[in-house]
């Protein structure tokens, strides 16, 4: 039985929500690092890379905790959320076309440079170089709009991809690199769980589950790896998570709200997820 672990995209508060959540979930005796496969999308990305890397989530859900001196929230503004709709309103119902005009706003957007943006990435990566095991990293072309799965054979240093895969559009420069610019995977979808296809046995960590306009649901894509056989767990925040997370997922000051909150949320998940994840003859480890 083959198992895959899928982390979705949703911010800064998306990382310590996921990381709160796997820590919780290894209090209860179900350690998700035990995988074959490792999807991370944008705030997934950061996370699934210290998983595969071998970083203890304990130590990162700890870094979580520290106040965020000097860290300023990140958003974008009015002006660019407005002409960030207006790029995805012209894509139409075609998704690769919407997903290229975003890019093109991405582009032309004032943004810092992206080495600053790889440079803080870096520092949040202890290991830099890819993995023995199974990592997928997902990104999207800015200038075609087609999706981009990152891997060791894609010649992709892993730093430059996870920062690409974060590049969220009008925030942070998209990221040259393997002859590509590219931005943030969470635009194709949430989580792109559908890479998990083919594992028998699937946790998806999803911080954002609805789909805008033309991009593919994390429901949706859940239901198809349903329906070709798999066990299959969906984890999203609850009420008491969502309050914790507040409304810009790039604020630094809620980070520590929303690992506990997921690290809460983690008993009341537990069994649900057991069921997708564990093996036959798995004791429980409490």
């Amino acid at each position: 039985m083959s198992r895959a672990l899928v982390l979705g995209g949703g911010g800064i508060t998306g990382v310590a929500w996921e990381l709160g959540m796997l820590c919780g979930l290894r209090d209860h005796g179900l350690d998700l690092a035990d995988t074959d496969l490792i999807v991370g999308t944008s705030a997934g990305a950061i996370v699934g890379t210290q998983l595969a890397t071998g970083v203890d989530p304990e130590e990162r859900y700890a870094a979580q905790l520290v106040p965020p001196d000097g860290e300023a929230a990140a958003a974008l503004g009015t002006g660019a959320m407005l002409r960030l709709g207006l790029a995805a309103i012209a894509g139409g119902r075609d998704p690769q076309r919407m997903r290229a005009r975003i890019g093109g706003f991405a582009l032309r957007a004032r943004t810092g440079p992206a080495s600053d943006r790889i440079a803080v990435i870096g520092r949040r990566l202890p290991v830099h170089e890819w993995p023995l095991r199974a990592l997928r990293v997902t990104a999207v072309d800015a200038e075609t709009g087609e999706f981009v799965v990152l891997d060791r054979d894609s010649g992709v240093p892993l730093v430059e991809a996870v920062a690409a895969s974060c590049a969220v559009p009008g925030v942070w420069a998209p990221v040259s690199t393997g002859g590509r610019h590219l931005v943030d995977g969470g635009l194709r979808s949430p989580a792109n769980a559908d890479l998990a296809a083919g594992y028998d046995q699937v946790v998806v960590l999803a911080p954002i589950v609805r789909a805008i306009g033309p991009m593919i649901g994390v429901g949706a894509q859940v239901a198809e790896l349903r329906a070709q056989g798999a066990r299959v767990a969906l984890v999203n925040p609850d009420a008491e998570a969502l309050a914790a997370i507040g409304r810009n997922v790039l604020d630094p000051a809620q980070r520590a709200a929303a690992a506990r909150a997921g690290r809460r949320q983690a008993a009341g998940v537990t069994a649900q997820v057991a069921e997708a994840w564990r093996r036959v003859g798995d004791k429980d480890r409490r």
